[in-house]
């Protein structure tokens, strides 16, 4: 894939840095196209992005009960049912009694669902792996790094606001 060209950051003329709204900006104009370029991904494997999530969680975390997808996913409950049913009709992904739980159900995949699944994910990375190649690999490291930093510093900060703290 060709490197694409630098481009001039925008600045706060008053500082010379890039401030944090224009920060905010560039990273959700970066993850609303990469968005559309996975579920076009997705969707070139027939399936739609609940759906893979499902089959992807499966496939790395072996059987785990709806809650357990869900969680994985970060989807509503009410999705994740729909999705394991349309999966369950496929004979993608089959319900069965965890050993552990009687009240609970774990869901499996199948071997066609593995094969789907594996298939799906492999071709899906690949997509995702050429979309990104305009980084080096430092700045993939980077970019991980500081995401990750950025992530868990603004989730502690909206469970600190939540539970009517100060910020810090």
């Amino acid at each position: 894939m060709p490197r694409v060209p630098e481009r001039k950051r925008p600045t706060n003329k008053s500082s010379g840095r890039i401030t944090a709204p224009r920060l905010w900006i560039v990273m959700t104009r970066s993850y609303r196209a990469l968005s559309r370029l996975a579920e076009q991904s997705i969707a070139r494997a027939g399936l739609c992005l609940t759906d893979f999530a499902a089959l992807e969680a499966l496939l790395h975390k072996g059987p785990l009960t709806i809650t357990g997808i869900q969680e994985k996913v970060l989807l509503a409950s009410g999705s994740m049912t729909a999705a394991i049913d349309r999966l369950e009709k496929l004979g993608l992904v089959v319900r069965k009694a965890s050993a552990a739980d009687r009240r609970a159900r774990l869901v499996e995949l199948t071997r066609e669902g593995r094969k789907v699944a594996a298939s799906c994910f492999e071709k899906h990375a690949r997509d995702l792996e050429g979309v990104l190649s305009v980084l080096s690999a430092e700045e993939k490291e980077q970019m991980y790094s500081s995401l990750k930093k950025l992530g868990l510093f603004a989730a502690g900060q909206t469970i600190s606001r939540s539970a009517g703290q100060q910020p810090r």
